[in-house]
């Protein structure tokens, strides 16, 4: 009886890992985490086919920095990997002028048409089977920006 009911919620668990929670919108195993090593070999690669790349904007679930057990789905611009993870920054079209930003300009990612910053001061690493859909390719100026940013932030060659 009792290995029956671990066996069902073994299974229940694999089938929901990744979904949101119906309570709190938290994932049970969190696609994005904050990386505190932000040494990467950033690629600009783009290639919307389907699959994640560095230089892409890609939406993907982002925990809150004061709470990672809640977050919710954003557009994060891939600029590099390390093994199989992607490694990306958040956007946000709020200009924050206390955290570390890059503007990235306005594009199709939001359909607003807001101008976007990317939160470099933050560096997520990302489980590229986590990512929803890629949203647009950034313009390379824009990219090599935000990798610079992520580099001054983090202090990081």
């Amino acid at each position: 009886m009792r290995s029956g009911l671990i066996r069902n919620l073994a299974g229940m668990l694999r089938r929901r890992a990744g979904r949101p929670s119906r309570r709190s919108g938290s994932p049970l195993s969190a696609p994005s985490s904050d990386t505190s090593d932000a040494r990467f070999d950033a690629e600009y690669s783009p290639n919307i086919d389907g699959d994640p790349d560095p230089g892409e904007v890609v939406w993907t679930w982002v925990p809150y920095q004061e709470d990672p057990t809640q977050g919710k789905d954003r557009p994060v611009v891939v600029v590099g990997r390390r093994g199989d993870r992607l490694l990306g920054v958040a956007l946000t079209s709020k200009d924050h002028p206390t955290e570390p930003q890059v503007v990235v300009g306005p594009g199709p990612w939001d359909n607003e048409g807001r101008v976007s910053y990317a939160k470099v001061g933050r560096l997520l690493e990302v489980d590229p089977r986590q990512v929803r859909r890629e949203g647009a390719v950034l313009e390379r100026r824009h990219f090599d920006d935000v990798v610079a940013g992520v580099r001054r932030a983090h202090h990081s060659a």
